[in-house]
């Protein structure tokens, strides 16, 4: 018996050996992040200590009472789950913490994807330290990956890990905060595996809708911070509008037989061609707010990533109107409330 029980021991230190070595790249990466994670909670404050705290300024304080309201309203009135996230605060000292990779093949739009374990697959990974991020992409570049590396502003832990308030987050108007808290806090309440693009579409949605909501409970459809946000909700619209037209015109000349049979040379020519003239066309379009003049699009050079992340986060949002407006009449928490019993959430 004793014996037995030892060759099963070993047999599972084997295993488990062979798992290390597998999975040595994953689990140096998650231990990594969750240092980084962690770091940030541990530092985090409780916002009843900071509301107390006669340091802080009124400004602040303000914000995160904002912030509070925000995520009442959202888990009352929009069907958020309740959790304990964004009831701490961390102060980043005006220091970015986290960058995202992102890459694509030179001639397709599909993005790269990283597998984590049982979270499943994802088309971003995240770093707490600008060399790993800077790492990870010069790695796909000599691969001849299309790449690109952005600062986060806000993140989910998908209700892992009580997230904090971050200080920069308090920089954003009353509208953009409403949408950003309740687009991380739809994270939280579901977060279908290996579809980051419905996850995104659908937590962009939530948080779009919400957020009208909320400014017009809170302050009313008259008030300056809703017809700020209606504002810059139009330029916003036109924006995606416009890029998620013309990711289609890309689609297509990488999918043409002509573009297929070029050599790479005159790929690289021609991909190059099209998006400078994309990028031209955002001069053309009626913004109302002054957005972009020739001087600033001629120093704008954006690659196959800076499309896909419009498809990872807009691409879907007419489909989520019309089952929104149609089977449900424009009720946003019976909706929520079915994508939830629709979907198993991580």
């Amino acid at each position: 018996m004793k014996k037995k029980l030892k060759r099963i021991a070993w047999g599972v230190l084997f295993v488990l050996l062979i798992l290390a070595i597998w999975y040595h790249e994953l689990l140096i990466y998650g231990i990594n992040q969750g240092i980084g994670q962690a770091k940030i909670i541990w530092g985090a404050r409780p916002i009843t200590e900071v509301l107390e705290d006669k340091n802080i300024t009124d400004s602040i304080k303000n914000k995160l009472r904002l912030i509070q309201e925000i995520k009442r309203f959202a888990e009352d009135s929009l069907g958020i789950n309740p959790t304990k996230n964004y009831t701490t605060f961390y102060d980043q000292k005006k220091k970015p913490l986290l960058w995202v990779v992102t890459a694509c093949p030179p001639y397709e739009l599909k993005a790269h994807e990283w597998t984590f374990g049982f979270l499943g697959k994802f088309s971003y990974k995240g770093h707490f330290e600008m060399q790993k991020a800077l790492k990870d992409s010069a790695e796909l570049a000599q691969k001849g990956y299309d790449t690109d590396i952005g600062e986060v502003r806000a993140w989910s832990t998908l209700g892992w890990f009580k997230d904090p308030i971050l200080s920069s987050m308090l920089r954003a108007s009353e509208g953009d905060l409403a949408n950003l808290i309740i687009h991380e806090l739809t994270h939280s309440t579901l977060y279908v595996k290996d579809d980051v693009d419905f996850n995104e579409n659908l937590a962009s949605f939530i948080g779009d809708k919400g957020a009208l909501l909320f400014l017009e409970r809170k302050f009313g459809k008259e008030s300056k911070q809703y017809k700020n946000y209606i504002f810059e909700n139009h330029d916003d619209s036109l924006f995606y509008e416009y890029v998620l037209k013309n990711t289609q015109t890309l689609k297509k000349l990488y999918e043409s037989e002509e573009f297929k049979k070029m050599p790479d040379s005159q790929k690289k020519i021609k991909k190059e061609e099209t998006i400078s003239a994309i990028v031209s066309g955002l001069a053309d379009q009626p913004f109302k707010k002054i957005r972009y003049n020739k001087a600033r699009l001629a120093k704008f050079k954006p690659n196959n990533t800076f499309f896909m992340g419009y498809v990872r986060y807009r691409a879907k949002q007419t489909n989520f109107e019309e089952e929104f407006q149609q089977k449900f009449k424009g009720n946003l928490k019976n909706y929520l409330n079915f994508l939830k019993e629709k979907y198993p959430s991580l």
